[in-house]
């Protein structure tokens, strides 16, 4: 399955300028899929790990922003502070996460625990060694055009509407 999203992306990518759409609907439809199932595949990689990709993405946060509180978390995820609260929970059962008291002594942060900094670095690593095989499937031109629209496709996530 994922060679199929490998290929439909790298068709679009490889496309002369002159027959790509400016449509960005007809893109949007396009682009979707394709990114869609490689999401699910880079997913499918952490599942041994014991961490699902939802938690990954709040250690991640938290990593970036260490003594978050869960109010500023929430917002980030746009969640409730309750439903977060939870999710913090388990992570700090699982051994993930620690609360620390911050300088105000009114909040209280979340840290990263040195077993949730080892998950990580088997995340990334599972990870990229995941892509890193797929890319070696395709040829130098291939991926080149993939690495040509890594920047085009960044900044659509700082894109807010």
């Amino acid at each position: 399955m994922y060679i199929y999203a490998y290929r439909h992306l790298l068709t679009w990518l490889t496309m002369p300028s002159t027959s790509v759409t400016a449509d960005p609907v007809a893109v949007a439809n396009r682009l979707r899929p394709v990114l869609l199932q490689l999401a699910r595949e880079l997913r499918r990689e952490i599942h041994s790990l014991g961490v699902t990709g939802g938690q990954v993405s709040l250690l991640v946060q938290i990593e970036r922003d260490p003594g978050i509180g869960v109010r500023e978390l929430a917002a980030r995820e746009r969640m409730s502070p309750a439903g977060m609260s939870k999710y913090v929970g388990r992570l700090e059962a699982a051994g993930l996460l620690e609360r620390t008291a911050l300088p105000d002594k009114r909040r209280v942060g979340l840290r990263l625990t040195g077993q949730a900094e080892r998950v990580l670095r088997s995340v990334r690593h599972r990870r990229t060694a995941w892509l890193a095989a797929r890319l070696r499937e395709l040829d130098d031109h291939d991926r080149a055009a993939i690495e040509r629209a890594l920047d085009p496709l960044a900044r659509l996530l700082e894109v807010r509407l």
